[in-house]
């Protein structure tokens, strides 16, 4: 017998080069910092990043996005390491995507295409797949032309200037009338959702809100004891999950709902928005914040601007300082270099700036379940006195 033929049927990781512009009055570590979580995005959606490419601009070009000579270098680049895909820190236009996909020659996605394509990845219900499906109708509807490319590479002739344009239009069609049909379906899962609120309406509900990959599920779990899907990437919860939950006595609804981002593309707010009727029918908000991060309180601003647009700021807020376990002083560099971070102890955290200025707020490790049961007894005396004051009659804490 001859040698039996193995096949490697492992996916292949796809390699990424991305791209930033920095604006003027650009901080070097706020690049950086942008550049990072796109990364970040990259390889949740199963990549690897290769190189970073960044040019100084007043505002982006208008054709190309970058300009000649950073794209004719980007170009150089993605083929001598023969790389998949090139991945824009910013939403391009029609005309931009076109006119970069035609120079590269390579796949090319910006910010929001990336995001989608987790998004679908992720989505477990017929919500979370419908309301995907109809962000990326709507991502791809003033895209449609690119698709049709290799049309003009076809010699012209008899009866070969219409069907590009023809069969364009006949897609657009197709997509304006799925949209609302998905537009319609979406209808009927928000009425379907809306009676079940209507059936919780006598519980207090309380919801977990955040940036995302900040440790909301992991909370979840340990709160409400169930298994919630959660783990170190960007959107690990598409659907919102509510839990009831006994603390003592007392029963709550508690839920854990999409983690917040910036530059989070439009339309797919716009389609989430009946996910997040949690965030703006909860009694009490928990604002969950990893504190180990460089850019806290900018994921702090994101989050607080998103539930302003959800009309939902001025709720009833908790906010949860997570992962102290992992917190690095700034000022750790002063420290000898074999320590890996400035000690600082749960008092200092109640004594530092973001207890003062976020009240009330708690210093907590979910995942080392550290000053829990402290972060347990605020939560329950915030629902005991929103309960005593809804049903003063209710013997059930008496």
């Amino acid at each position: 017998m001859g040698k039996e033929k193995t096949y490697d049927t492992a996916v292949k990781q796809e390699r990424a080069v991305l791209v930033g512009v920095v604006r003027p009055g650009e901080k070097p570590e706020e690049t950086k910092e942008y550049l990072d979580e796109l990364a970040f995005l990259v390889d949740t959606a199963g990549g690897v990043v290769d190189q970073v490419f960044t040019q100084k601009m007043q505002k982006p070009e208008r054709a190309t996005f970058v300009g000649t000579g950073k794209l004719e270098e980007i170009k150089a680049y993605v083929k001598s390491e023969e790389i998949d895909m090139v991945v824009f820190d910013d939403e391009l236009s029609p005309s931009q995507l076109r006119n970069i996909e035609r120079e590269l020659e390579v796949k090319i996605l910006d910010r929001s295409n990336l995001i989608l394509d987790i998004f679908a990845g992720r989505a477990q219900t017929a919500q979370a797949k419908t309301q995907v499906e109809l962000a990326q109708l709507q991502y791809l509807l003033p895209r449609l032309t690119r698709l049709w490319t290799h049309l003009e590479r076809q010699k012209g002739g008899i009866g070969m200037r219409g069907p590009g344009e023809t069969q364009i239009e006949s897609d657009r069609r197709m997509i304006l009338e799925k949209i609302s049909l998905l537009k319609g379906r979406l209808k009927l899962i928000d009425k379907q959702n809306e009676t079940q609120r209507k059936n919780r309406a006598a519980l207090i509900r309380v919801a977990l809100v955040g940036y995302t990959n900040v440790g909301k599920s992991t909370i979840m779990n340990m709160i409400s004891k169930s298994e919630v899907f959660a783990e170190n990437k960007l959107f690990a919860t598409l659907d919102t999950t509510v839990r009831k939950v006994v603390i003592e006595n007392l029963p709550f609804l508690l839920s854990d709902t999409v983690g917040f981002i910036r530059k989070l593309p439009h339309h797919l707010v716009e389609c989430f928005k009946s996910t997040l009727d949690e965030v703006r029918e909860a009694d009490i908000l928990i604002h969950v914040v990893d504190v180990s991060h460089s850019s806290f309180e900018d994921q702090i601003n994101v989050v607080n601007e998103t539930l302003k647009d959800l009309g939902a700021r001025d709720k009833d807020t908790i906010v949860v300082f997570n992962k102290i376990d992992a917190y690095v002083s700034p000022e750790a560099d002063e420290f000898n270099e074999e320590e890996e971070k400035a000690p600082f102890t749960l008092e200092e955290f109640k004594k530092s700036w973001m207890a003062q200025h976020n009240t009330p707020s708690l210093f907590i490790s979910a995942l080392h379940k550290e000053n829990l049961d402290e972060f347990k007894q605020l939560l329950y005396d915030k629902i005991v006195a929103l309960h005593v004051e809804r049903y003063p009659y209710d013997k059930l804490l008496y």
